[in-house]
Parts: structure tokens; sequence; C-alpha cells
């Protein structure tokens, strides 16, 4: 059944259920938003996300059925409810702390426990796994296909072989970085892209003139990523694939436990570390191998506290933190180029046309405006703050996305996006964004840090990222 065919009935449906009742499953899949008027009339919009899942559950908070497969929207209250993943039945009872953070409107767990400790410890000493699904995930094919990807984004896929990763970003016309992700070459006209932000409009009025299928596998298509020091065991354990010579950034093909998937090395934390791509609904059934096979690699799951954490010390930026896209941005000082956010070794300048392209053409010419770069934090000023006011020194126990400034000189010269102690390096770090003519390495600059509700000044100095780069991250064979 065709959606035309349900707005047709619209104008009699009062509820989710005599919804699927008139129109079927499949076209209440193709929906994905409802706003209820004050007669109970649904009027089919689309979602803000884009995500479709099983509909039809009833909303806890307003007690009308969900119309929406993702979300409860509904004029008399606003409720915006989001919704699991194809895991989420194995997450939320392991999930003792009860605290889930909405991602792309899935539920995501922050942390298991009651704290992120054991979770961090996982990533860095033994092996974590990571419900990484909210990814938005699309498949790009057709006979031009290999010429889109290369228009949009700021690297050459031409020198992408297949069965290899990409990490990039992609920009407007202004040279300003939309979003950043991965691409997997799956063919010589076949790709699978990753993204924080929805893009598949961005990717359809690019596509325009050319022979290309753009597919939002957003739904079909789960992801674990398996992270840590004996990750590799365990997938040589519990997968069939070649897992022992799978080099970092290339994918593989392989079954765990009966089900195909796809493996690549990649990941989020900086360290060894493996993402797997999964039928959705077989996707409990790889998770359960994984955390059965797990227990001798202490495999622990993780959430979203110790991922921060892992993600500052690999010195990985974070939409809407770190950077924000320019499609979101309100004033120009919150758009960055590629070459502002540690993202010009990205920027391909010799390949043929591509978005963006004459902007930062200039922009490298003249030399961007700031930089990101790494900040160790003195720790002994922190220690010397709180023993003036009599307490032991103290820090935030995750990681924080609050921008506070950095100095030079009494002179504001930049901001620190993301901060968080090491427990891996012992030390508390920064990401931050610098004025270039005070981004040097080794230099020292004051970071803004307050304690009892004074501000306060301490010494930071400037560091090339990433903090943490262990040699296994990259090492091949894995043994």
């Amino acid at each position: 059944m065709r959606l035309a065919d349900f707005e047709s009935k619209k104008a009699t449906v009062s509820n989710w259920n005599e919804f699927r009742h008139a129109a079927g499953t499949s076209v209440a899949r193709a929906l994905c938003l409802f706003v209820f008027d004050s007669r109970l009339e649904p009027r089919p919009i689309k979602s803000i996300y884009g995500r479709f899942v099983e509909p039809g559950l009833q909303c806890a908070r307003c007690g009308n059925y969900n119309p929406a497969p993702g979300f409860c929207v509904f004029r008399s209250t606003g409720a915006i409810v989001p919704i699991g993943t194809a895991v989420h039945d194995r997450t939320s009872k392991l999930c003792e702390s009860m605290n889930y953070r909405e991602w792309s409107g899935y539920y995501a767990v922050s942390v298991y426990e009651m704290h992120h400790e054991h979770e961090y410890n996982a990533i860095r000493n033994a092996c974590a796994l990571i419900d990484v699904t909210p990814l938005y995930k699309y498949r790009i094919t057709g006979k031009d296909a290999t010429k889109f990807v290369n228009r949009v984004i700021t690297r050459d896929i031409n020198k992408v072989a297949v069965g290899q990763v990409i990490y990039c970003c992609w920009c407007d016309e202004q040279g300003k970085v939309i979003d950043d992700g991965t691409i997997s070459r799956l063919g010589e006209n076949a790709y699978r892209w990753t993204a924080a932000d929805p893009s598949i409009r961005w990717f359809h009025q690019n596509a325009l003139g050319l022979d290309v299928q753009l597919e939002d596998i957003s739904n079909d298509l789960a992801a674990l990523a398996l992270q840590g020091p004996t990750a590799g065991r365990l997938l040589k354990l519990v997968a069939e694939a070649d897992i022992v010579n799978l080099k970092y950034f290339r994918f593989t093909h392989g079954t765990i436990t009966g089900v195909e998937v796809d493996i690549s090395r990649t990941g989020y934390t900086g360290d060894l570390g493996y993402e797997i791509w999964i039928p959705w609904n077989d996707a409990p059934r790889v998770w359960d191998a994984l955390m059965e096979k797990g227990r001798q690699f202490d495999l622990h799951p993780a959430g979203m506290l110790a991922l921060d954490v892992a993600r500052i010390e690999a010195g990985l930026i974070l939409i809407e933190v770190d950077y924000f896209s320019s499609k979101r941005a309100l004033i120009d000082s919150q758009k960055y180029s590629p070459f502002e956010i540690g993202l010009g070794r990205m920027v391909d300048l010799k390949k043929e046309y591509f978005i963006g392209r004459d902007a930062l053409a200039a922009e490298h010419h003249r030399g961007a405006k700031r930089l990101l770069m790494g900040l160790d934090i003195h720790w002994e000023d922190v220690e010397r703050l709180y023993d003036a006011v009599g307490l032991g020194p103290q820090v935030q126990s995750t990681a924080s996305r609050s921008a506070v400034p950095v100095y030079r000189g009494g002179l504001q010269i930049g901001k620190a996006t993301s901060t968080t102690w090491s427990p891996t390096l012992k030390k508390m770090i920064a990401l931050a964004s610098l004025n270039r003519d005070h981004a040097a390495a080794g230099t020292e600059l004051q970071m803004e840090l307050t304690v009892e509700a004074v501000r306060h000044k301490v010494r930071a100095t400037t560091k090339e990222l990433p903090f943490f780069n262990p040699a296994r991250k990259m090492a091949t064979p894995i043994t």
C-alpha cells in the first residue's frame, strides 16, 4: 500500500491501531511521524530524524498510541520519546544505572554501572562492547557513485581501494564542515557511508545529473564497536573471518554465530578496535555471542561516558561539541573549516572539483585563523587552587563538553571544548580551538577553572594531538 493510499483515509483514522489496521505495516514503517490535533486526526509529516522502527507502542507519558516509528509527538504535550536500538533488549538488562541519553532518536546507555571506571578500563586494558547503531548509515551505488562521492567529500576517493575505509569530512560551498564520518568502499561503485547527522537531503541535492542511487540503511543495519587490546583475540575466536591480517582502516566479510557481517578495523577510541556491521534483526545473536565468548577476555559493555574519555585521549573531535555543523551554526564564528579542526590533511586540492574547493584553496593559501590543539593542564595549579579553600583537588568524574575560555597574557585566544581527567595518562587534558598565532606546540597558556563558584586561571601547555596513540592500534598481524 502506498502513502497516497493512506492519505485518502487519514481523516477517518483516530489512533495508531486503527491506522495500522487500515494502512498495513508497510505504510506504518514508511511513515515516521504524526502530529495529532485537538480532534485526534493524524497528519503525516517528515520525521525530524528520519528513523523508522516497528510502531504501535503506547506512550508512557501521554497515554496515546505511538504513531511515529521512533517518536511520540503530540501538540498537547510536546513529548519526544526515543526508542531502543536493535540490541536495546540486551543493553537495557545490563544497564544497572538506568542512565541513558538520546542519540539520533535512540536510547544510548551513558553508563552501565554507577560509574564508568570499569567500562573505561575495559577499553584501555581489555575489551569493551559499545552499541553504535544510532550512527546514520547510507549505501551509495550506481554508475556514477564514485563521481558523486568525490563531488561531496574533500578527500580523493579514487585513491581508496575496495576493502578500504577512510575517515573524511564534507563541506558547504564556503568550505565550512557540515559533518564528518567514514566511507567504506564495498565495490568499484558501491560505498557504505556513516555520518553523525542526517545527510540524505544534502546527498540528493548534490546528486543531480548523476546516475547514482542513495539509500538510507540506518534502520537495516546495526553496528557494534568492539574496542580494546584484547578485541582482536576475541574476534579471532568468535568470527569466521580473517581477523589476524586485517589492517587498520580495512574491512572484511565473515560470519559470527552464523550471521553474515562486515568487520572493519575502525573505532572512536584511538585503540585497537573493530566495528561490526550486522543486519538489524540478527544483532542480538551477535551481541550474545560476543558477550558469552568475551568473558575470558574481560569484556564489558561500555557506554557513552567511557567512550567520551577515550576519544578525548585519542584527540578525536565530536560534532556540536568541538565544532558545529555549518548547517546548524547560528553565526559565522560557529562554522569551522577542515583546517581549523585538525582535518586539513583530508583536503585534497589536487583532485577534481568538489564542494567547497575554491574556498578551501584560498584558506590553504592564507592559512587558517584557528587550529585544534591539545592542552596539558598543570596539575600543581589545580591543587593550589583547591588547597587555598581547604579542599583536596577535585575534577569532574566525567568528561566535560562545556567550552571554557583559554587566555594568553590576559587576552582570550580561544576555548577548550572538551576536557577530561585521563586515567591512563594520569593528567588533566583538553581539546582546544586556538587562534593560530598562539597555537604552536609547547606554548604556555591559561585555561579558566572554577573552584567553589570562583573563576580562576590555571596554566596549560599546548600539545600536538593525539595524547594517546598506542602501537597496537595499527599493528598487524594480530597476535
